[in-house]
């Protein structure tokens, strides 16, 4: 019954640890918003990173959040949530690492920006070596389209 850690459970030990961020979004209808903070990132039993982050955005005050993530083996595939102070919904994530083993790329729907029903994102994590690490959030739009909104730059602390 006691999952043991995969080689895919390792690749997450990379983000473990305390980092600084700042993120940059540019949304849809033009506006743009910054915010920093701090991001807490630990292991379950090996097989979960639970990731606890707090931050002020200058537009609309301070916020928190926590995002898991995981592999799960039956799906082959990482797995994962987030959730946040700023929103009512739950995010739920499905992904893999790209061919370069340095990108997840993790899928998700969420109520899209205009409030007017659903649509796809993707936040994408990159490692840039040990102590960076980028996140990147895109939406895609009626046409297809992915469109970046988000980047977050995470700096070990």
């Amino acid at each position: 019954m006691f999952a043991k850690p995969q080689a895919e459970h390792t690749w997450l030990d990379q983000l473990l640890g305390d980092w600084n961020f700042d993120h940059d979004c540019q949304m849809p209808d033009g506006n743009t918003s910054t915010a920093s903070g701090k991001m807490t990132c630990r292991s379950l039993g090996g097989l979960w990173l639970v990731c606890e982050s707090s931050g002020d955005a200058a537009d609309s005050g301070p916020w928190s959040s926590i995002m898991t993530l995981g592999f799960d083996p039956g799906k082959d595939q990482y797995v994962g949530t987030f959730v946040g102070s700023m929103m009512a919904n739950l995010w739920l994530y499905q992904g893999v690492l790209d061919a370069s083993g340095k990108r997840l790329v993790l899928e998700t729907l969420g109520p899209s920006f205009d409030g007017g029903g659903t649509c796809n994102y993707r936040d994408t994590i990159e490692i840039t070596d040990a102590d960076q690490w980028l996140m990147t959030s895109e939406l895609q739009t009626e046409a297809g389209e992915w469109v970046r909104f988000m980047t977050g730059k995470h700096t070990r602390g």
